[in-house]
């Protein structure tokens, strides 16, 4: 199969898992409330996924380097349809906790379908097979929710034969099906890039890498004394992630007490950002990157993030939260991919699924604090979690300048050095 071809599976691959995500998320508060869960509960409903794909992201990854791409996509896809399932058949809140964290422990196919991503790019494609990626995640974000609206509808229920007290089993059973999709795509579509030969040239031990060991923060860290661009990065990563953590549960209460809208509207505004996502990451980051170098979009990204994040707050009509809101999600859309792909180059490409899965890991860390973090300086001010947010992205702008610095100086060295050659 030719790269291209390889890339578009991986794509499909990850959309169909990604959709099934989505259909779920919206569903976790109404399906908790059944079992008559707390507001700490319902948070930690969505925190127990992100930790657990804190946890076993930086493993799957590892192993995916030892083994190959391929059975670490159909363990992870296999398992969350089992944990779909098990969403499907809960009777209690604790069966709905071991779902959540069932689903995150198989979380492992998106840092190695990243992996397979830098297996089949050259670096100066890179930042376009990681937009594939982002825009699997923004599908998967626009459809999911839009297919849960449906799927829990009165008529399909009745049509299915069920009562309202399981209304939430449909929705689960399709997100199994979607998983299983993915699984069946990739055991008869994707080929392994991680070749016999390449394991046995390595005559290295697996070492498994967790979120709480000192070899999981040692791989961040710089192995020369100059080469130092890594840790900058995956701290970029970090807070880029954080802030955009911070809006499932800061904006749907701002939405709500402040602008008075309904939960359909608050939906749609979350559409939109995936929308953004699918547009720019699924098509034009590809021409962007021909025209401007990953780190002047970088860059631009970042700025467009923290602009938006402090802006959000000061809306006053939905026609200004829609311009503020996208500024933002514009910002998210160009940074995420041009991100990876510069993570991505810097690390040994023998252990690229180590390296993405990595990264996976400290984005799942900033998913686990960021809403946390929203919601307790939302108790002082509505508008603190935007303010200190955007606060903290001038880090990561620093940092896309200083990367862009270095660019240039080192475009310019090249340009010298081919004057003087004879």
């Amino acid at each position: 199969m030719k790269k291209s071809g390889s890339l578009f599976t991986v794509f499909l691959a990850v959309l169909i898992d990604l959709m099934g995500f989505g259909i779920i998320l919206p569903l976790l508060p109404f399906y908790a409330s059944a079992f008559h869960a707390t507001p700490l509960q319902v948070g930690l409903l969505y925190s127990i996924y992100s930790l657990s794909q804190l946890v076993f992201s930086p493993l799957w990854g590892g192993l995916s380097d030892h083994v190959g791409r391929r059975p670490i996509m159909l363990v992870s896809t296999l398992g969350a349809a089992a944990a779909y399932l098990l969403f499907a058949f809960s009777r209690s809140l604790g069966l709905l906790f071991i779902s959540r964290m069932l689903a995150g422990v198989m979380g492992g196919n998106i840092s190695t379908a990243q992996a397979y991503v830098v297996d089949v790019t050259t670096p100066e494609d890179r930042a376009k097979g990681m937009g594939l990626i982002g825009a699997a995640f923004g599908i998967g974000f626009v459809v999911g929710p839009a297919v849960a609206s449906l799927l829990i509808h009165p008529k399909f229920i009745h049509f299915f034969h069920f009562t309202q007290e399981y209304r939430f089993a449909i929705p689960g059973f399709f997100a199994a099906f979607l998983s299983l999709s993915s699984f069946l795509l990739v055991f008869f579509k994707l080929p392994e890039t991680v070749t016999q030969e390449k394991i046995r040239e390595k005559n290295e031990k697996l070492v498994k890498v967790s979120v709480f060991s000192k070899a999981f923060w040692q791989s961040i860290l710089p192995q020369e004394a100059h080469h130092n661009r890594l840790p900058k990065l995956i701290l970029s990563l970090f807070l880029i992630i954080f802030a955009q953590a911070n809006l499932y549960s800061a904006f749907p209460l701002f939405c709500s007490q402040k602008l008075h809208l309904t939960a359909e509207e608050v939906g749609i505004f979350f559409a939109l950002m995936g929308m953004i996502a699918v547009i720019i990451q699924g098509g034009l980051i590809k021409h962007l990157t021909q025209k401007f170098s990953e780190e002047k979009l970088f860059l631009l990204g970042n700025i467009l993030l923290m602009i938006g994040l402090f802006l959000i707050p000061l809306s006053t009509s939905k026609s200004s939260l829609l311009l503020f809101l996208s500024i933002m999600s514009l910002g998210g859309s160009l940074n995420v991919p041009t991100l990876n792909s510069l993570i991505s180059k810097e690390s040994d490409a023998r252990k690229a699924g180590a390296m993405m899965g990595t990264s996976q890991g400290i984005a799942s860390l900033a998913r686990v604090l960021g809403p946390s973090w929203a919601g307790l300086l939302y108790h002082f001010s509505f508008r603190l979690p935007y303010f200190v947010t955007a606060s903290f992205i001038s880090v990561p702008i620093l940092i896309g300048w200083g990367l862009r610095r270095v660019k240039g100086q080192g475009s310019r060295k090249t340009k010298k050095h081919r004057f003087l050659d004879p």
